[in-house]
């Protein structure tokens, strides 16, 4: 059975409305130009297998990422096993830089495209990372001809596709799509400390849990800032929560105040939930916090569903549990992963092929299920993913698309920086009126940039 066709189809109209109006935020003036867990190995690549492999001229392929964790890390080889089964020949030099969210890597990656020195591919998300940090600086090749010639275009959602898209070209191929709305929880804990969780939850569900699992001595929700993102991205889920997806994509677009009262609620929420953070929070990475999960250290964690990587990489499906971020039931935070071309790749023609292995049905159908995300093509066999991942294809069908702020999709570079810094400025202060002033003040900064 394929992965839900007919209802992803239907959200294409709603997905492309989307982009169009966070695309329109992007502007020239407004770039910073700065700034195997299921036992997958070599695999098959069907058909595109032979045709690839008859163009194979060795060499090496550079491929830099930020996938390193023991999620991550399985499902980047399981990409790496697709394309060695189609190019044997080819040396792949795996040039991952450490940091959730990219936020090392980004800057490593920026220094080297400063300094004409770009890897073969680079991971970047779709929408306004992709477009004002690469595209629109003169740093990515368009792959056009690979979309037309793969038909690409027929089996990923016209939202996806746009969101890859500048000036009617298209610069990066989506190989998984996550979900970044998750809340994960332990369900021996839970059980352990008489905690039912039901198919949703709210903020006071989360704190009537969270008052029972203080009392057992045990922080309800795991918190990392080593990587500065988590607090980011669990505030911009707080605040999804609390306003709803037409207001949320509002106040990204700049079409709606950061100091409406929605906002402060969420904030005010945000700052009663860091109460129950454990106390090594700034010494965590993401990774190593969700580890407080799994091992049953700590109650809740607000994260994406690379979480779900960790969870298989550690086996411990049969004790992992997920809801969507409290009150934000309904929507689906898009978090697109995709890879480029860039302009001056050393290793070009590896590269293109590179690009057109991960387009590929047999690849993605390989990664996603280890990553924790869901294929970007609408064809894949649904039946080869977990229970969570089609829970994640059934809300990707239905619910409300909204793009991540923390991961760049929802805003330019300069907005997210300061999305960052205002965050993790409130996670230690829990400063409702300084943090609303910074975000207005981002916000008007940003739209006279792009104006």
């Amino acid at each position: 059975m394929a992965h839900d066709e007919c209802p992803a189809m239907e959200k294409e109209s709603t997905v492309h409305d989307l982009t169009k109006r966070f695309a329109s935020r992007a502007s020239r003036r407004g770039v910073l130009k700065g700034g195997a867990a299921l036992g997958i190995g070599s695999i098959g690549l069907g058909p595109i297998g032979s045709r690839l492999a008859a163009a194979q001229d060795g060499g090496s392929l550079e491929v830099f990422s930020w996938w390193t964790s023991p999620g991550e890390a399985p499902a980047l080889q399981a990409l790496f096993d697709a394309y060695s089964a189609a190019y044997p020949d080819v040396e792949i030099i795996n040039a991952a830089v450490a940091g959730g969210a990219g936020v090392n890597a980004i800057a490593v990656l920026q220094t080297r495209l400063q300094g004409n020195q770009p890897p073969d591919s680079w991971q970047t998300h779709i929408g306004r990372e992709l477009i004002d940090q690469y595209v629109v600086p003169g740093y990515c090749e368009p792959i056009t001809d690979l979309y037309t010639g793969e038909g690409w275009t027929d089996v990923m959602p016209a939202g996806l596709v746009d969101q890859a898209t500048w000036e009617s070209e298209q610069y990066s191929i989506p190989v998984g799509v996550h979900r970044g709305n998750g809340f994960w929880y332990n369900k021996q804990v839970m059980a352990d400390n008489g905690i039912e969780i039901g198919d949703t939850m709210t903020a006071d569900d989360f704190f009537a849990a969270a008052d029972t699992l203080q009392a057992a001595g045990i922080p309800a929700l795991a918190l990392a800032m080593k990587d500065t993102f988590p607090g980011a991205q669990t505030f911009e889920n707080t605040l999804l929560g609390s306003v709803g997806p037409e207001t949320y994509n509002a106040l990204f677009q700049g079409e709606a105040a950061w100091d409406d009262q929605g906002v402060r609620d969420a904030a005010d929420t945000y700052a009663k939930m860091l109460d129950y953070v454990n106390q090594d929070f700034s010494a965590l990475s993401w990774d190593q916090a969700f580890a407080l999960i799994i091992e049953g250290k700590a109650g809740f964690n607000s994260m994406g569903d690379w979480a779900y990587g960790e969870v298989v990489a550690k086996d411990a499906e049969d004790n992992i549990g997920w809801v969507s971020h409290p009150g934000t039931e309904g929507s689906f935070v898009l978090v697109v992963d995709s890879f480029t071309l860039p302009v001056g790749a050393p290793n070009a023609e590896n590269a293109r092929n590179w690009l057109t292995v991960l387009g590929s049905k047999d690849a993605q159908e390989a990664f996603n299920p280890i990553k924790g995300s869901i294929p970007a093509r609408t064809d894949a066999n649904r039946d080869l993913f977990s229970t969570y991942h089609q829970w994640s294809m059934d809300s990707f069908a239905k619910d409300a698309l909204v793009p991540s702020c923390a991961h760049g999709q929802a805003a330019s570079p300069a907005f997210k920086q300061a999305f960052y810094d205002a965050s993790t400025a409130f996670v230690t202060d829990k400063d409702v009126d300084t943090y609303i002033a910074m975000l207005s003040d981002a916000a008007a900064m940003d739209a006279e940039a792009t104006s």
